[in-house]
């Protein structure tokens, strides 16, 4: 039998990635513990509650099963509403708490990537509008820099805001996040107003910290025409493709936001990415639809033969991974995967969905593209948003009633790549026998 490995850079970073709301716990002023008070929000009427008990201390633990498991890094976001819980109020106390975090990874011999803004936003905020307020990337900016101030010390690495991209049409064309609006006008708005507060936050990172290092995470989905025989449809692929993966990237870049049919020249947001941060997890096939005048005549569905999650939200698609990374490189940056996972309650596709998709980012670095790292979502299952405790993406699986950690087989795979820095034929052979052969053809 073939022995051989796939080995990855020396200094590659190797982590998972948590949001503040999923695992914290004990969050009563932002927009989604309010979301989760309404009946109906979230599947199985599901709440956050102590989530994974981060606020209460358990952070500790979980890192400690990071490091003992040969990761070197951790992404993590602020909670904002925590930090700035009244408009004219900074909690010190909370600003400690993170700063104990940041120094805990250090103290582990991990390096921190931090986000500043996750999907939540503060219910002072949301009562001015939220994003939808020209005056929001000020705030952010303020935020920023109050938080960049207390914390650079321990961070160099900055996520400003997490899959803009998501959280505008999830909530303001889809309505399955807050505030659950169908609205295409407020949705350019928001957009528009996240590029200039990324844009604020950068320029202030810099201003406090000139060698930080400072993007973006995008949720990167490969969209596909279900019928390439069909203009239609290969059309309408391109239209998703480049309002929801490119539009918020290209702005960065070029100062120039396009979005649906509407463009606007934002300059101040022109050059700012220091590296790109891409989330994948799927791909879906696109087709138009006449009866689906409310999602803009979109019909999504996931590719006929690909394997899927245990409850069908995830194809197992590696080759749409592939096709991130080529569209990241184009952007002429590094580039962090700051999110790839599947939501797997039973542990039984993950190992196979784990290497197969770390191959393929070893496929990319072996083409000398500039990938310095990769965080797996996620350390231990959390509170998935609008899906509630249903999906469970950890690897360290979470009793929620107990507060207890299972170990899964996925925890050994991890670590034994973390540990080789690389993927090894004997790893696979003994975690993923199925996919040997794909891997390492004789």
């Amino acid at each position: 039998m073939l022995s051989a490995t796939y080995h990855f850079p020396t200094g590659f970073l190797w982590g998972t990635a948590t949001s503040s709301h999923q695992v914290e716990g004990s969050n009563s002023n932002n927009n989604w513990s309010a979301w989760e008070a309404q009946e109906g929000r979230i599947r199985l009427g599901h709440k956050a509650g102590l989530a994974c008990d981060w606020w209460g201390g358990r952070w500790k633990e979980d890192f400690d099963r990071a490091a003992e498991s040969s990761q070197n890094a951790h992404r993590l976001s602020l909670e904002w509403s925590r930090i700035q819980p009244r408009p004219d109020v900074w909690d010190e106390d909370a600003i400690d708490h993170y700063r104990q975090m940041l120094r805990g990874l250090h103290q582990r011999g991990m390096t921190p990537m931090v986000t500043l803004h996750h999907f939540t936003d503060p219910l002072w905020l949301t009562d001015l509008g939220g994003w939808e307020n020209d005056e929001t990337p000020t705030l952010f900016e303020k935020f920023t820099l109050k938080v960049v101030d207390a914390l650079k010390e321990y961070c160099q690495n900055w996520v400003t805001i997490n899959e803009p991209n998501v959280y505008t049409v999830m909530g303001y064309l889809f309505k399955a996040f807050p505030p659950a609006k169908n609205d295409l006008k407020a949705c350019f708005a928001v957009l528009k107003n996240m590029v200039r507060g990324h844009a604020a936050a950068y320029r202030a990172i810099h201003r406090l910290q000139p060698n930080a290092s400072v993007g973006i995470a995008l949720n990167y989905q490969s969209f596909k025409p279900t019928h390439t025989w069909l203009p239609f449809d290969r059309a309408l692929a391109g239209f998703i493709h480049n309002n929801f993966n490119a539009a918020f990237p290209n702005a960065l870049m070029t100062g120039k936001f396009k979005f649906a049919f509407k463009s606007i020249d934002l300059p101040e947001a022109r050059s700012t990415q220091d590296f790109l941060g891409i989330n994948y997890y799927t791909r879906q096939m696109a087709a138009f639809n006449l009866l689906k005048k409310g999602n803009l005549f979109i019909h999504l569905t996931f590719p006929k033969d690909a394997e899927m999650s245990d409850t069908g939200h995830i194809a197992n698609v590696p080759e749409g991974f592939f096709e991130a990374m080529k569209f990241a490189r184009g952007y002429g940056l590094p580039i962090y995967i700051t999110e790839n996972g599947i939501e797997d309650a039973d542990d039984d596709l993950r190992p196979r969905y784990l290497i197969q998709h770390v191959h393929q980012v070893w496929r990319a670095v072996n083409f000398n593209w500039p990938i310095k790292g990769y965080f797996h979502w996620s350390l231990v299952d959390n509170f998935e948003w609008e899906r509630g405790w249903t999906q469970r993406f950890g690897l360290w699986g979470l009793d929620v009633d107990t507060q207890a950690r299972i170990r899964h087989t996925s925890v050994d795979v991890y670590e034994a790549i973390c540990r080789e820095n690389g993927i090894a034929s004997t790893m696979v052979q003994q975690y993923a026998p199925s996919i040997y052969n794909q891997l390492f053809p004789e």
